[in-house]
């Protein structure tokens, strides 16, 4: 078979009309791909999207992953048993509000780095991700008997940059990497988007929420009477921390602009199901403030964040009736996926993080800190320790170069808690000790910033060093805490209430089914479930309730983890069968 675009799309020579909807498989548990493709189908897709998160594939330099969530080539596969086509977005970068764009964090040990432009060290990089993954995409396209239609090239570049050798570069990789389908890249709907963003022999497309006509006719200046195409169709939207209630796009406008799309052209649904920021892997925004995203990726999407259907897949599914019969599409025991209650859990064992440290991480001395990235760390936690041996008092305090959130303790008692710009300026105290005391400073890796020329500027931790009384304060115990390790945790030691601190529940589940963790009455850290790190917490919301899909439970005994920076806790959490997203 063959994939063409000339004036439209072509499928082995015949007019076809791209109606496609976003799945992200790794926000979702492959124990449920299956069901949200049937339920995809159904709506009336012919094809599904997806971006491919370099950082979740190549979490370490040259240690490659494609198993469990992971494994890719499986997703599009079951895809193509239901018979729908794909849509792969490989590019290095891919934003989709994903931790640091999708860039592996181990970029940023290397000084001077430069991302998305004709910088070798970062070209060559990408080459050797690229000869990997190339090696598992390239048989899955539909020139080889797969289902793969179109892959894009580079994301929103027009919204980043105008380097058009860095365009024409990863252009020329993928196609001597064995990409013989058609290639595409999206961008901003506005004309300098485009401009910046498109280079020959590339179909342009756009990304947009509105507007549909205006947006087609700024477009079809840059597609060379090629096809039009809405590669994003924002439904709804990101939530962050602290934005003060989830946010809803306007069902009936939405309607419209779909309609108004397959009238036109063609569609890509961002999202169909938006699904989850597992583990430390949300993306944040920086505008004038720092601004990470919520665990939850519900994004007003089709269908929720744990896969059930929504008024808006029923309308639109009438407005795709309009352009294409909807084929039947055969039900799977997924779809009898329930959401349980398990009830109130009391909690069973607490310790310290201070009592468990060295059981956890072996540290690393340094006379000055170090960023999470030069200790080869990428996510979570890490710890800075070192002893107050010149100062009796500390009147001033200020970390250079941190990012993102400080929680400091003095003489093992909370002292302060520093966050985004309060980091960049000085911090008045009045606190007195002994000579010797311990300085601890946990410091948290918020989630890197996925858009903007902030990208370089993303190490976490300490980078440069710790000011006290307007001297630097130097020997420090560096204790990095991914957290990768939380079986280690040795809950027989000591608890001080008030500090950071792990907390242990237990509970027999008899029916499995889809869960909420409802954490009201704590404060801000992060929660496991058998070992899963299902994201964090902060009880600034909006969400209030993590999603724990029934997969990751077991018949029989289930335990739950919760790691608390704030020392705000209390005896008991629940499990709920309903979210709370704010």
């Amino acid at each position: 078979m063959k994939f063409e675009i000339k004036d439209t799309f072509y499928l082995d020579g015949n007019p076809f009309q791209i109606i496609s909807g976003a799945i992200h498989y790794f926000r979702v548990v492959p124990e449920y791909w299956r069901d949200r493709l049937e339920k995809l189908k159904a709506m009336g897709c012919n094809t599904v999207e997806t971006y491919i998160p370099w950082n979740f594939h190549e979490p370490e330099k040259g240690k490659f992953r494609f198993d469990g969530m992971a494994d890719l080539c499986r997703f599009v596969k079951t895809a193509q048993e239901l018979g729908l086509y794909v849509i792969l977005r490989p590019s290095p970068y891919i934003c989709a509000e994903w931790e640091f764009g999708g860039l592996p964090a181990w970029l940023l040990a290397e000084d001077g780095m430069k991302f998305r432009l004709s910088y070798k060290p970062f070209l060559k990089h990408v080459e050797e991700y690229y000869r990997v993954l190339m090696k598992k995409l390239a048989p899955l396209q539909i020139n080889y008997g797969g289902p793969v239609i179109l892959m894009q090239v580079e994301n929103e570049y027009g919204y980043y940059a105008n380097d058009k050798d860095y365009l024409n570069w990863m252009r020329d990789l993928m196609q001597s990497e064995r990409v013989v389908v058609p290639l595409v890249t999206s961008d901003g709907p506005y004309e300098e988007n485009l401009a910046g963003g498109t280079i020959g022999g590339v179909l342009p497309t756009g990304n947009f929420g509105s507007r549909t006509e205006e947006r087609f006719q700024t477009l079809e200046k840059f597609t060379g009477g090629g096809p039009l195409m809405c590669t994003e169709f924002w439904v709804g939207w990101f939530d962050h921390w602290g934005n003060g209630g989830h946010m809803t796009g306007n069902l009936e406008e939405s309607v419209k602009d779909l309609d108004k799309m397959l009238e036109l052209g063609h569609v890509n649904i961002y999202m169909f199901e938006g699904g989850t920021n597992f583990g430390f892997m949300n993306g944040s925004n920086y505008y004038d403030a720092l601004t990470p995203d919520v665990t939850s990726y519900d994004y007003d999407a089709v269908l929720t964040e744990d896969g059930q259907i929504t008024e808006k897949y029923r309308r639109y599914q009438e407005v795709i009736r309009k352009y294409r019969e909807i084929p039947e599409t055969a039900v799977s025991a997924t779809a009898n996926i329930r959401r349980v209650s398990y009830g109130e859990l009391q909690v069973q064992d607490k310790v310290s993080l201070f009592s468990v440290l060295d059981d956890l991480v072996k540290p690393v001395f340094s006379v000055y800190p170090q960023p999470m990235e030069k200790l080869g760390q990428n996510y979570g936690y890490i710890l800075y320790r070192s002893a107050l041996d010149t100062e009796g008092h500390i009147e001033r305090l200020r970390l250079w170069k941190a990012n993102d959130r400080a929680n400091i303790f003095v003489d093992g008692k909370p002292a302060a808690v520093l966050y985004d710009h309060e980091l960049e300026t000085e911090k008045k105290l009045d606190l007195s000790f002994e000579k010797g005391a311990s300085l601890d400073i946990l410091m948290e890796n918020m989630g890197r910033v996925n858009f903007g020329p902030r990208l370089e500027n993303q190490r976490k931790g300490i980078g440069q060093c710790v000011e006290i009384n307007g001297h630097m304060h130097n020997n420090w115990m560096q204790y990095p805490l991914p957290l990768g390790n939380i079986q280690q945790v040795d809950f027989s030691k000591g608890y001080q209430p008030g500090l950071p601190g792990f907390y242990r529940f237990i509970f027999k589940a008899e029916e499995i089914g889809d869960t909420f963790l409802d954490f009201s009455g704590w404060g801000k850290g992060c929660a496991f479930v058998n070992g899963f790190n299902i994201g964090r917490f902060w009880e600034i919301g909006p969400q209030k309730r993590l999603y724990i899909p029934g997969p990751l439970l077991k018949q029989g005994e289930n335990e739950i983890i919760l790691f608390e920076t704030e020392g705000k806790t209390k005896e008991t959490i629940t499990l709920c069968d309903a979210p709370d997203i704010g």
